[in-house]
């Protein structure tokens, strides 16, 4: 393929940044990383022709920079920006300032961008095309007085949705007025942060639907196709963890009506390039729009799985003008996808940050006649940073049935070794085998229904895990010294708040378990077939009793972040499960909560500060009598 691009710089990082790598350089293309001081030493750097560094280690010092952008798109002599998923590549203004630059913009227009960035111009647009939306409020008074008033108008349970952006930042479901104005205010806080807009869109909720999105494309000529849809109904905190092509609620019919309102949307914005629209799905055929996303989605491998096709291919191809085949639309997607997302969070989806002390794919990942396709930019000793999303990578299968889809993405989760810090490998595995995702009957609400039973199972799966043969295989790493003698050594170890007497000799290290097992921040990662543990040495830990009551005294965060909030003083009573403190970390905010009635004794921070894993942030006293 002859082509007017030369020299690709890819505006992103980690998994996406070599998935698009990896096409570029089959079509003959040089490729630039762009990279924070965080990311010095990924694997985008080093499989990039050219990397140039941008500074800063926070997206905003770094990433999301369009000036430093620039500059390395001249100082590397780039020719054309890719700009991958997140960050930048819905953003309007680094589109026209690319082009302006003279360089070819792998995505839509920028005023297509900006149409249909914000949900509430989307959904005028949508109006007036006749695309099903729900009751709605979007508008230029943003005032509290005036979305309470809309609320009222529109009636509850609602969506309280970031106009601007998308990720389910800015997201909040409000089932009853008197949780509005925290929500709005929470929404707001939240939509600033990630998007640099605070505008809200209000929207009618819907308790149980589906999640339905839509691939489509279109070129420069005028061309506009769409490769059928996506199933992603399986989220956390209104993000999806896994997706599926087909969907199994969609047949035929209602693929083609749901297609036809994206090929509408799209046209009517003057879009151009890859696009996902995305709706809820209510029932058999009821249907309405979301939103718009404008550029590549995180799950478009599973479309690629089932066309055969690469979208990224095709999206440098419209971007230097060629046109879209009239075969791509009438391809006949052959068997089922599934994709789930790893990422580095315990099962209750709190974000970790930290070091990957042993990696190995699941076996197969690297043949395309398995049917696996892992997407990703692990390594064994890379630094998992807490600036940027969670998402460590995307781990694919494909199949002649559904079925036999989840059956071989479920054995590939339990063969993924991934020591060094908690990760949701389990709680995915178990996801998949849930009797109501295996009947393709999982909705929006899946893990708000399931999520507390999911996680019970996976810790009775821990506890019944042979303890001998786990801490069996902690002997060669030094969790008790080689014996001179084969005389007994008690051995306590501490797993989720339970300790166990092991008894152990030194003939338990020649017997020990298949397992695999890494050094964590404060004990042992052990993984023994699909499980895993972590353990700490608890020997000589003094008596249960000691210092017990401080747990209860002290707010301590759990994760890597920053202090976006503060909603206590000095001073004030507070009740059990009031939030006291918000901490952004991996593009989330977290409020954490009073464990009990009391009065702030003293704060230990200050907003903007970054804090790390167990640090002390707000102290109580006793309430008073």
């Amino acid at each position: 393929m002859t082509m007017k691009v030369r020299r690709l710089l890819i505006a992103n990082r980690g998994e996406i940044a070599r998935r698009i790598m990896r096409t570029a350089h089959r079509l003959g293309l040089e490729t630039v990383a762009v990279h924070s001081q965080a990311d010095a030493q990924a694997l985008h750097v080093r499989e990039a022709t050219l990397a140039q560094p941008l500074g800063g280690y926070a997206s905003a010092d770094s990433y999301l920079r369009i000036d430093k952008l620039l500059s390395a798109a001249r100082a590397s002599g780039a020719d054309a920006v890719h700009p991958g998923y997140g960050f930048l590549s819905e953003n309007a203004e680094f589109a026209q300032a690319v082009e302006d630059a003279g360089l070819t913009w792998v995505g839509p227009p920028a005023g297509a961008i900006r149409t249909l960035g914000s949900k509430s111009h989307a959904r005028e647009l949508a109006i007036a095309r006749g695309i099903p939306c729900l009751p709605g409020y979007q508008g230029e008074d943003q005032s509290d007085d005036r979305l309470l008033a809309a609320a009222r108008d529109l009636g509850f349970p609602l969506m309280v949705k970031a106009a601007a952006g998308g990720g389910g930042r800015g997201m909040r479901l409000v089932t009853e007025e008197s949780q509005l104005l925290a929500a709005l205010h929470a929404a707001r806080s939240e939509a600033q942060s990630a998007f640099g807009s605070g505008e809200l869109v209000l929207e009618r909720a819907l308790l149980a639907p589906r999640h339905v999105e839509v691939q489509m494309f279109a070129d420069l000529h005028g061309h506009c196709l769409h490769l059928g849809e996506r199933d992603c109904s399986v989220q956390r905190r209104h993000q999806k963890i896994i997706e599926e092509t087909p969907s199994p609620a969609v047949d035929a019919q209602l693929r083609e009506a749901m297609g036809q309102c994206a090929i509408e949307l799209a046209r009517a914005a003057g879009y151009v390039g890859a696009g996902t629209v995305e709706f809820l799905l209510e029932g058999d055929a009821s249907f309405y729009l979301m939103e718009m996303n404008t550029r590549l989605q995180v799950e478009h491998p599973v479309t690629e799985m089932v066309t055969g096709l690469d979208l990224v291919e095709w999206q440098l191809r419209v971007a230097c003008g060629e046109r879209l085949p009239r075969r791509l639309g009438e391809l006949r997607p052959q068997g089922h996808a599934i994709e789930v997302r790893l990422c580095a969070e315990d099962e209750h989806f709190t974000p970790h940050a930290g070091c990957v002390r042993h990696f190995a794919p699941p076996p197969g990942c690297d043949q395309p006649e398995s049917g696996l396709r892992f997407d990703h930019a692990i390594f064994a000793g890379m630094e998992v940073p807490p600036w940027y999303d969670s998402m460590l990578g995307k781990l694919v299968a494909h199949a002649p049935s559904r079925a036999e889809a989840i059956a071989r993405l479920a054995t590939a989760l339990d063969r993924l070794e991934l020591l060094g810090l908690p990760t949701n490998r389990r709680f995915l595995a178990a996801c998949l085998r849930h009797p109501e995702f295996a009947r393709g009957e999982a909705r929006i609400p899946f893990l708000a229904e399931h999520g507390d039973s999911l996680r019970h199972h996976l810790e009775q799966e821990e506890f019944g895990v042979s303890a001998e043969a786990a801490f069996s295989a902690l002997l060669p790493q030094g969790a008790a010294p080689a014996l001179a003698s084969p005389f007994v050594r008690p051995l306590r170890v501490a797993h989720r708040g339970s300790l166990f007497d092991v008894p152990l000799c030194e003939a338990d290290g020649i017997a020990a378990a298949q397992a695999q097992v890494a050094a964590a921040p404060d004990g042992w990662h052990v993984q023994v077939g699909p499980v895993d543990l972590f353990l700490r040495d608890a020997s000589f830990d003094p008596p249960a009793d000691a210092g017990a009551g401080n747990a209860a005294n002290e707010l301590r965060v759990p994760f890597n972040g920053k202090v976006v909030a503060l909603r206590a003083a000095p001073g004030d009573a507070v009740r059990k499960g009031d939030t006291l403190v918000v901490v952004e970390s991996m593009k989330l905010e977290h409020a954490l909560a009073a464990a009990r009635d009391g009065v702030v004794q003293a704060l230990h921070v200050q907003e903007g500060q970054q804090v790390a894993p167990s640090q002390l942030l707000v102290t109580l006293g006793e309430a008073a009598a």
